[in-house]
């Protein structure tokens, strides 16, 4: 029987071979039931039959999850049911079942190949291997020192796994990583980050996945749940300001509420501090996000250079850009372009300060309740103030697909879409969008204001979600009094006098 993968599978195989040809490794972040090791096992094969002399080296943190002879969960009977089952003609010349697929051991006599399996602690430590795969390795008991063995016995290690928390060595590997899409820019000596979402499989719906937490939270397992199925690291972090089921909601809304991106082009520019910071533009048309990407530039004129090139095309636009630090290079870039006239006219810069005061520092937090605080109450400063909005964004957005759904408490809800948003489910990095949106948190500061912390203990600074904050808060900006041509026709005319009677 054929092994036939669904695409998000055939972008595994993509990603493996990206990985061993370039010399990089990659991460599978998961959610259950994906086939991540049933593909990964089967490219393993592959290499054992065609790859002459390649060693390929298997782990995880139980025997048993390795090797138990006739537990098709174990990784080496995945092995031994592929391999039985290839045309005779495919099998190496010389291959015997007896001698050659023996526990935690494949040879292939025939080009001197092999498959090892390794276990717990000693995960590494059989000797060099052209490629090392770790299954469940977010939930290894001691990963540190998984990590010395393997760092000198392989170029290429490949981590498959469901989420198991923040700050383990798994979840800071994959927030050091970047994202992998067919055609992805990725810098040399960064880990590629695969996610296989529970959407991505042909066989699960919505209606799957309602009926499956409906019942996690009846079993009062919602955290399981949110970190199986949702690949939530934060599932047990308090003050999340963004839930993730609003986000997951959020995503192409507008197509199920019947709303369109009238309006115009908006983008920002999250500029790279510093260490594994990365640059991140979004754009939205209207209250839709259509657009985000991210690169590793230091540079800022090359960054400002970027930006502004990906937003012409677009009419008149403004973009958004953090000024502060190391931001501040945007504005020389941009004032020498400007000097050169070398800037597009439709594209106006304005300086995003996070730290500055709020807007509208009398008006509501919820407009039209007078028992609501004001704005300069409320918020820290202008970073809280954006995030807090763009929580209000998702709330409603959240509240109006219930509605939607029939459900009794929101029947009387009412919404116009600029209150929305909607995320573009065509975004390459749209995983990468849905995590970082629900990664910061909130609290009270010494003045007892909201503040916002974007990298909760073993997390990176979220830029891919402060673009898109941004973005959905842009800075009022005071455009200059312009004359028209044709008002300055006329008054350019000599006046008539009248004759004095």
């Amino acid at each position: 029987m054929p092994l036939i993968l669904f695409l998000r599978q055939e972008d595994l195989v993509l990603f493996l071979w990206g990985c061993l040809k370039n010399e990089e490794s990659g991460l599978v972040e998961k959610c259950r039931d994906m086939g991540a090791t049933w593909v990964c096992v089967a490219f393993s094969v592959w290499l054992w039959l065609f790859w002459p002399g390649a060693s390929i080296g298997w782990g995880s943190r139980e025997r048993d999850l390795v090797d138990k002879i006739g537990d098709p969960d174990s990784i080496f009977e995945k092995f031994r049911m592929l391999i039985r089952g290839l045309p005779p003609e495919f099998l190496p010349a010389g291959f015997k079942i007896g001698e050659h697929l023996t526990f935690m051991r494949i040879v292939n006599p025939e080009n001197d190949a092999t498959i090892t399996g390794d276990i717990g602690d000693n995960i590494g430590r059989g000797g060099r291997k052209l490629i090392f795969f770790k299954d469940e390795s977010a939930h290894y008991q001691r990963p540190e020192l998984i990590e010395a063995a393997l760092a000198d016995n392989t170029r290429v290690q490949v981590d498959i796994s469901s989420v198991n928390g923040p700050g383990n060595v798994f979840h800071r590997r994959r927030e050091a990583g970047f994202d992998w899409y067919r055609g992805a820019d990725i810098p040399k000596g960064r880990t590629r980050v695969l996610v296989l979402d529970w959407r991505d499989h042909p066989a699960k719906s919505q209606a799957w996945y309602d009926q499956r937490r409906q019942k996690a939270e009846d079993d009062g397992l919602l955290h399981i749940h949110a970190q199986e199925v949702d690949r939530n690291y934060f599932a047990a972090v308090q003050g999340v300001i963004i839930p993730a089921p609003w986000v997951k909601a959020a995503i192409d809304a507008h197509l199920k509420l019947g709303f369109d991106d009238s309006g115009g082009w908006c983008a920002a520019l999250d500029v790279a501090d510093e260490g594994l910071d990365t640059n991140a533009l979004a754009k939205r048309k209207g209250v839709i996000l259509r657009h985000v990407e991210e690169w590793g530039e230091r540079d800022t004129a090359v960054t400002t250079r970027r930006a502004i090139g990906a937003c012409e095309g677009h009419g008149p636009i403004e973009l958004e850009y953090d000024s502060i630090g190391i931001g501040a290079g945007i504005k020389a870039e941009a004032n020498r372009l400007i000097d050169e006239n070398l800037m597009p006219k439709e594209i106006q810069l304005v300086p995003w300060n996070a730290g500055a005061k709020v807007l509208h520092p009398e008006k509501r937090v919820v407009e039209g309740d007078k028992q609501s605080p004001k704005w300069e109450d409320f918020a820290a400063n202008l970073k809280a103030q954006g995030w807090w909005s763009l929580r209000t964004r998702f709330e409603k957005t959240w509240r109006a697909i219930q509605k939607l759904n029939n459900v009794e408490s929101e029947r009387n809800f009412t919404w116009t879409p600029d209150e929305l948003i909607s995320i573009d489910s065509r975004i390459p990095l749209l995983r990468k969008v849905e995590k970082e949106l629900s990664q910061p948190t909130i609290s009270k500061g010494p003045s007892m204001k909201l503040v916002v912390d974007k990298t909760p203990e073993g997390t990176k600074s979220p830029n891919v979600g402060d673009s898109i904050m941004m973005v959905y808060w842009p800075i009022p900006v005071r455009r200059p009094f312009v004359i028209s041509d044709e008002v300055l026709a006329k008054a350019a005319q000599p006046i008539r006098r009248r004759k004095p009677l």
